[in-house]
Formats: structure tokens, sequence, C-alpha cells
């Protein structure tokens, strides 16, 4: 395996694994009034929580991230292992390299639960690539499940999320094949296959699957590219005999672009 990071950042910017699933903690400012809705959940939810869901949305496109902690418990814990503290740092990192994204939250469901509000929410992440000299591009979908009390969301966990970046003038268009989800022990494949005809280029390109921890966050690991002799990155892994949240990622690089995809893989019993 040839290593060509070094190389390779002189110009582009570090490769990063799954650590952009930080981004999905910005879909928890679900509203400082919610503990006001009555224990009688409607099936259609109310003006104000819509209203209220845009507002965070703004906010979160400003990148304040004062802002947005506002709307979280002291004793706020994440299932990645996130709190307050290493949260706000988190959102700190991610805006220094990404200073102009736009959030949209979708409502998918909601219900009360004793003096709390259980809400499960899709956010779009997504940066144009026009806005920087780089082409430097992402979008992400997140699903999550947020547990909101007292005005504060308490706990939060990642059901889903797939984030994808890009850049360059033509990055490579992935295919991109993983569940969502397998049984401790099973056997999985991952595919990244490009798109497009290869025609006479090179492709260089890597794989990565590691477990969900809080260092991940704010140190990253870099990846080392190979060269490929297919159209894509084809591989086949097998889930450790414990349950829990992995990240599996790829890289792709053709001629002057480049594309990485993650995406959360849950590992049940």
């Amino acid at each position: 395996m040839t290593n060509i990071i070094p190389i390779f950042r002189k110009r582009q910017p570090r490769f990063l694994t799954p650590s952009w699933l930080l981004l999905s903690l910005l879909t928890l400012g679900l509203t400082s009034s919610l503990h006001s809705v009555q224990a009688a959940t409607p099936p259609t939810p109310p003006a104000e929580l819509n209203n209220l869901l845009t507002q965070i949305d703004t906010a979160a496109s400003k990148g304040n991230a004062q802002a947005v902690l506002q709307f979280y418990s002291p004793n706020f814990t994440n299932g990645d292992g996130l709190n307050r503290t290493n949260l706000e740092k988190a959102l700190v990192t991610l805006w220094k390299q990404y200073p102009q994204l736009r959030y949209t939250t979708k409502l998918q469901s909601w219900k009360s639960e004793g003096n709390a509000i259980i809400a499960e929410t899709v956010t779009n992440i997504s940066s144009a690539s026009s806005t920087n000299a780089n082409n430097l591009a992402l979008n992400a979908t997140i699903t999550s499940r947020q547990r909101i009390a007292g005005g504060k969301i308490v706990s939060q966990e990642i059901l889903g999320e797939r984030t994808l970046i890009t850049r360059g003038n033509q990055p490579p268009q992935l295919d991109v094949k993983l569940p969502q989800q397998v049984k401790v022990g099973q056997q999985y494949s991952f595919d990244a296959i490009v798109k497009e005809p290869l025609g006479e280029d090179f492709l260089l390109g890597a794989a990565m699957e590691e477990p969900v921890k809080i260092e991940k966050y704010l140190n990253p690991a870099p990846l080392d590219l190979q060269l490929l002799t297919s159209g894509g990155i084809f591989k086949v892994g097998r889930a450790p005999a414990t349950p829990g949240n992995h990240w599996v990622s790829a890289v792709v690089v053709r001629g002057e672009g480049i594309t990485m995809v993650s995406q959360r893989l849950r590992v049940v019993k």
C-alpha cells in the first residue's frame, strides 16, 4: 500500500474518517417550548413547533455554537459519548472547515413520555461548492431521536446517517451500497462504485471501518490511498460480536476530483 497522504495534503484538506456525524447534533435544537405541549399529542404537530424548527435551522446555518448550545441540558448525553463541553469543541472545529453550511430539519414523529417529549427528526446539511475556490461541498442526511425535558435536550441517539463530501471540478459520482443495520457476527458488503466510464483515468481510493468513539470526533484519522484496479471499492466485512455503532467510509480520487462518503452502520443483537 502506497501512502500518498502527506503529498496529497499539500493541495487538499486532511481526509477525515466519518466524524462528520457530529453534524447530526445540530438537528437537536428542536424547541425550548416543547415542554408546554399537552400529554395528548395531536396527529398534526402544533404550528409553533414547525416554526421553531425553522428558527433553529436558521441559527445553525449561521454557525453560532452558543445559540445552538442553549437548547441543551447541562447534563446532556449522546449515544456516541458526547457531552455539552466536547460538543461545543466539535462544532467549532467543524464550522472552521465548513463555514457556510445550511440546515433543513423535518419532524418525523413525536410523542409525550411522562414530562418529556420524544422527537424523531431528519436533517439535511449542505454547502454549495460554488461558495469556495476549491469547490469543496458537503451534503449529509441524519436521522436522530431526542429526549427533551424542561425545554432542554437531555439525550440523543443517532438512528442513521450518510455524509458525502466532494472537492474539485469533476469529483467522481459514486453509487454506494451498504446496509444501515446488521446483526452481530453478520457478514456484509460495502461497495462504492464510480458511475462514469473510466476511460484511461486512474483511480485512487481507500475504505475504512471503525467504531464510533468520542475521540474520533476531534482527532480523525487519515486514510492511506492506493491504486484501484477496478471501477470503485468493493469490500466484504463482518460485524463484531458485540452491538454498537460503526463508521464505514470510502475515498475515491479521479483526476482533479475527490469524493468521500461515510455512513453509520448499526450492529444489533
